[in-house]
């Protein structure tokens, strides 16, 4: 029986109890969290924090000490690197045990003991708890009808007024690009010239005295137009009328 006997010899003699928890520490301490069974869990607890304090003090002292308990150069090394920077802040409860079922071979009950601050989806969901949390004890001593009369007494902020559409600016908008529209459908696709090509060199003086004759040409057709306007003119009706009137002047002109 163990009365009055805080200590859990966990089935072992006491050397062998030393080794088992050192074993665990070195473990717990490599890996971050180990699955064990409850007892060795809570003996564990109470081994390895100890350890983890004194990791805070780095010196040598402190780590003669830390290696008479681990006896492991390695997990001595890992604890005063990184967990000691990690658990700086914390005043202790380094560890954590989650309880997983029991075992089906003896029953035992077995659980995961792990480090708090290597928890990282742990520690979000603390974050977010703390986040939600919000103070509703002022509000409860108020009944509905009270808050609707408040409600109802407070001024009510007018709306803001909503700017009206410029519309003299879209009609402006719409006018120009009618203007700029317009022109364009009336304005006619010009025949282009059609380009000559250029005259070579044999060309150029057979040119030149085409153009030499072309002033001749057009002196002589006003001499033709002279030869015309000397023919006689038809008779017109009134001298018709006198020949007919005087028919000796007839017989005049037939005999010279």
């Amino acid at each position: 029986m163990r009365h009055r006997n805080k200590i859990n010899s966990l089935g072992r003699k006491a050397a062998h109890r030393k080794k088992t928890l050192s074993s665990l520490a070195t473990a717990l301490i490599m890996n971050k969290r180990i699955n064990t069974t409850v007892a060795k869990a809570k003996a564990l607890r109470v081994y390895v924090e100890p350890l983890i304090t004194k990791s805070k003090e780095d010196s040598t002292h402190s780590r003669r000490v830390v290696f008479s308990y681990l006896r492991d150069k390695y997990a001595v090394s890992e604890l005063f690197r990184e967990v000691s920077q990690k658990v700086a802040d914390r005043p202790g409860g380094y560890t954590r045990i989650l309880k997983t079922g029991f075992r089906k071979g003896d029953g035992a009950e077995m659980c995961f003991i792990e480090l708090v601050d290597y928890n990282t989806h742990m520690l979000q969901t603390e974050e977010d708890t703390q986040q939600k949390r919000t103070r509703r004890g002022r509000r409860r001593g108020k009944k509905s009808g009270e808050e609707t009369a408040a409600e109802s007494q407070a001024p009510q902020k007018p709306a803001p007024k909503e700017q009206p559409v410029k519309e003299e600016q879209e009609e402006q908008v719409t006018t120009d690009e009618v203007k700029t529209e317009v022109p364009e459908a009336e304005v006619k696709e010009q025949p282009q010239a059609e380009e000559q090509p250029e005259a070579t060199a044999e060309e150029k003086p057979a040119q030149e005295e085409v153009k030499k004759e072309e002033p001749v040409a057009e002196k002589k057709e006003p001499v033709a137009e002279k030869e015309e306007s000397a023919e006689p003119e038809a008779d017109t009706p009134d001298q018709k009328e006198e020949e007919k009137a005087d028919p000796k002047k007839e017989d005049k002109q037939e005999e010279k």
